[in-house]
């Protein structure tokens, strides 16, 4: 079967979305599938322009000024590379409108995965303004428009938030993302050089990852901790506000920095946290979550979105959404009186599988 994706990121770039992509290309192709990927290349960018990742996997990567030109303009090659494949798969927001202009030109499948279903959320998120949250809630509602032949829902979470938004059942299909947890095995850590109780905070500098809250919560706790931020550096403005509202809060002194680790890097420090830190406004599925747990780190979690669905292990959730409720719980795990469920497993061949089982069905209606 011949599959493109059509990714407005994908890796190197590092999220949960890139997570999921990398992952599902690599394993189809393995399995004798031929995936392409059309995704974006930065301005600057060093990557390649055409890349034989690995057999039966090709990334293509097209030079646009931004998202929303990339949004707006991506369907030209996407359209030219459609007519060689079977089916098209997407993802929720900026890949998705060049995608299904790609596949009604072509008469190709399209199939989208959706992450989140914001709705009336985006307007209380922070750092965007209030006609910016609009357009972007307006962009949202019209992609849920769009007549694709599949969504898929990454959690049940997302899948009732896209039949609440007026998805018809019959068009969702839930499949959870999955881990190759033979990664997260014989990992070693980072050696502390004192016993103070580290906190960490990894994943994209996003508008809804509760960044804010991390932030004021940290500053209620009057007590000896470190926390580790491991971040990328774009966008700059986020990463400028967050370091602003750090030195704000007068507590630059318990904070470090890490940009653009290594996956071994990364899976060494988190593995050393004492606890990792979920402080989302709302999450359609969380990589962070399911990657922590199955490294045995502890997890405080706000439970917004999928993570009540997700998260499990050693855990505590806080009790309100606010910096109050996240400093709470960070003095429990300071005391060390956390929460305990049996782990939850999310594995990556189940994950495949669904997606070859959904791809097959596709190509015979």
């Amino acid at each position: 079967m011949k599959i493109l994706f059509i990714l407005e990121n994908h890796y190197p770039k590092i999220g949960g979305v890139e997570t999921l992509f990398k992952d599902l290309t690599e394993s189809l192709a393995q399995k004798g599938h031929s995936i392409t990927v059309l995704t974006n290349r930065s301005l600057g960018d060093s990557l390649s322009k055409h890349e034989n990742y690995m057999p039966n996997l090709t990334i293509i990567r097209k030079t646009f000024l931004n998202r929303y030109i990339f949004t707006f303009f991506a369907w030209i090659p996407a359209f030219l590379l459609a007519r060689k494949h079977d089916i098209i798969h997407t993802t929720s927001y900026n890949a998705g409108l060049p995608s299904y202009i790609a596949g009604l030109l072509t008469g190709k499948k399209v199939i989208i995965t959706f992450h989140e279903v914001w709705g009336k959320m985006w307007f209380s998120l922070p750092h965007f303004g209030k006609l910016s949250l609009y357009f972007h809630y307006l962009f949202e509602q019209f992609l849920l428009k769009l007549n694709f032949h599949k969504f898929i829902a990454v959690s049940q979470f997302t899948a009732d938030s896209l039949s609440a938004n007026g998805i018809r059942q019959e068009k969702i299909e839930m499949i959870h993302n999955g881990l190759n947890y033979r990664e997260f095995e014989n990992i070693k850590k980072e050696t502390k050089v004192n016993k103070q109780h580290t906190f960490l905070y990894y994943g994209r500098l996003g508008i809804s990852k509760g960044l804010d809250i991390l932030v004021e919560g940290a500053s209620l706790v009057n007590k000896d901790f470190k926390l580790n931020i491991v971040v990328p550096r774009q966008p700059s403005k986020l990463l400028r506000n967050l370091k602003n509202n750090i030195s704000t809060k007068g507590i630059e002194q318990k904070v470090e920095f890490f940009h653009e680790l290594p996956f071994e890097e990364l899976k060494s420090r988190v593995s050393s946290a004492d606890t990792v830190i979920v402080p989302s406004y709302s999450e359609g599925f969380c990589f962070t979550a399911a990657e922590s747990i199955a490294m045995g780190v502890a997890i405080i979690s706000s439970g917004n979105g999928a993570l009540a669905e997700v998260v499990s292990g050693t855990h505590l959730t806080m009790k309100t959404f606010d910096a109050s409720g996240l400093a709470e719980c960070m003095e429990l795990a300071l005391k060390g009186k956390y929460q305990y469920s049996k782990p939850k497993h999310f594995h990556l061949s189940d994950s495949v599988d669904k997606y070859l089982e959904l791809y097959g069905k596709l190509s015979v209606e």
